[in-house]
Formats: C-alpha cells, structure tokens, sequence
C-alpha cells in the first residue's frame, strides 16, 4: 500500500493529537473545524486505523495515533529543514521559526533583535510564545517552539542551555515613596519592607529565591504584598509609592531616565543571571542555530 500525505494534514493532525481538540486545532491553525475533521479522516482512511478515539466531547489517541504522532514529530522538523536546505541552495534563508520567550526578554530585549533579523532575512516567518521560563520550557518539550529563549539559573537535565546576555536584579522603589531617600537597605530593613515580585515559575523569582536561600531565607520571612504576572504590571502597582519591587535592570532603563523609579542597593543580596536560548538535547537544526548566531552578534 502507497502511503501518501501532505505536510499540511500531518501538521492537522499533529495539532489535533497535542492539544486533544478538534476546536483549538481549527484555531492554531486558522481553518475550519470541518476542515480539521476531514483531513484525519482521510487520514485514518489512508492509514486504515482510527487514529482518535471519540468520547463524547473529549478525545483520545488510539495506539495507532500514538504511532503516528511519534513519526509526525520528526518528519514534521524534517519537513522543516528540507524547506531551509532547499532555499539555502539559493542563498535564500526561508523558512518558519517559532520562538518562545520569557516576559522579561520578550518584552525588553527581543523587540529590536525581531526587527533586525527580519530585516535581514525577510523570508523567513516568525511567530513568538510569550509566557514564563516554565512556560516556555514546557512549550519546547510539547514542541510547539522551535526554540525558546529564558531566564533564571533552574536548568532541566533534558533541555540544552546557551547563555547570550548577562542580567542583573534590581530593587526599586517609586520616587515618590518614603523609601526612596535610601540609597541602600540593611537585611533587617529589606525584610520589613512591603514586597511585589513575579509569580512562580518566573525566572525572576527563581533568581530572587536562590540569592535568599544564601541568608537561609525564604520567600515566607519576607513582607510580601502579593505577586504579579508581568513586570509591568508589578511597575504601575508601585508607581504610586505602594511598596518596593525586584525586577530586572533591563526593564527600567527608560524609568530611571525619567525619574519615575529609585534603585535601592541590597549589598546582601547578589542577583546576577544569565539570558539562555533553550533547545532539546542533542537537536540541531539550521534555522533556530541561524538565530542563536544572529543573536550572539548582536552589540547589546
């Protein structure tokens, strides 16, 4: 029997059996549910297996979709660097590549690094993941990114890690806080002071709680206010005098030009970290190292 499909009905069902939704498949993908439904018909007439079994509103793979899923991951990044090979032959970069990036770097260090490297490779179509290091470590195992960029110093034995920019965390407060005659806090007086910090699974926090774990300090001896989802939202919180915050030194280089935010030195505390690219153990491909090249160039 002469097996034939196009890449686009594997990338169908590739969708469909990672996300377990005929629905969010049509969404990801931007076609109609019946068109989802026709393609894994066809499939599964091809194949002649159910590759779903269908449980009232929910799905789930048959052992024959488990196969076929196995298989669909790689030849889907084979499909990938077909069509970049193919191009590069005419000195052409093309191709898709799917990013995903912690707040802090999406929001301040991708924006000119996107437009510099689209300038220069027009060709090639980017679509980017925001969402925490956790986030985007968990989208690259569910291989819905090609390759993700985080922060923080937790590293999984199964992902690969290549740093690209140092970082440092800062405590600010507002200018127009009490706190902000201080240039410098003693330990005792950081830990009275009212906190708000990133939510769990942030680099941010991880960076924070390890620098604590030195003075046998957790996050529990601390007077923390709440935690927020994104620096700037943790910055409005505080502009008008509400506490103090730790953030990235990156995310208020235009504040501090402005006068809105103080840094107060925390002589106790080292927060150093590094900015990484993340990508499975042991996969090269030419695209997302095209990328990490451009990236490692740049003049930060």
């Amino acid at each position: 029997m002469e097996i034939m499909f196009t890449d686009f009905r594997l990338k169908v069902f590739y969708s469909v059996a990672k996300n377990l939704s005929f629905t969010m498949a049509s969404r990801e993908l931007f076609i109609s549910q019946p068109a989802v439904s026709k393609h894994i018909q066809e499939l599964e007439a091809t194949f002649q297996q159910r590759l779903f079994e269908r449980k009232g509103h929910t799905i789930l793979l048959t052992s024959a979709g488990r196969l076929l899923l196995r298989h669909a991951e790689k030849l889907l990044l084979d499909y990938q660097q077909l069509d970049y090979d193919m191009h590069f032959l005419q000195n052409e970069c093309c191709g898709e590549l799917r990013l995903g990036a912690s707040t802090t770097i999406s929001q301040y260090v991708l924006p000119p690094l996107l437009a510099k490297f689209l300038e220069k490779f027009p060709k090639v179509s980017l679509s980017l993941f925001n969402g925490n290091s956790y986030d985007v470590e968990q989208a690259l195992q569910d291989h819905k990114i090609d390759l993700g960029l985080v922060e923080g110093n937790l590293r999984q034995t199964s992902l690969k890690y290549t740093d690209f920019q140092q970082d440092e965390l800062v405590a600010i407060v507002s200018t127009v806080s009490p706190y902000a005659t201080y240039d410098e806090f003693t330990l005792e007086q950081f830990k009275a002071t009212p906190l708000v910090l990133r939510e769990r699974g942030s680099g941010t926090l991880d960076v924070f709680e390890t620098a604590l774990s030195v003075h046998n300090l957790r996050l529990t001896d601390l007077n923390v206010l709440l935690y927020l989802g994104s620096t700037e939202s943790i910055k409005s919180f505080i502009d008008p005098g509400n506490g103090m915050a730790v953030v990235s030194i990156r995310s208020i280089d235009k504040d501090l030009l402005s006068n809105r935010f103080h840094i107060i030195e925390l002589p106790f505390l080292r927060m150093e970290r590094s900015f990484s690219f993340v990508s499975m153990q042991g996969e090269q491909r030419s695209l997302p190292q095209l990328f990490m090249q451009f990236v490692m160039s740049y003049n930060f």
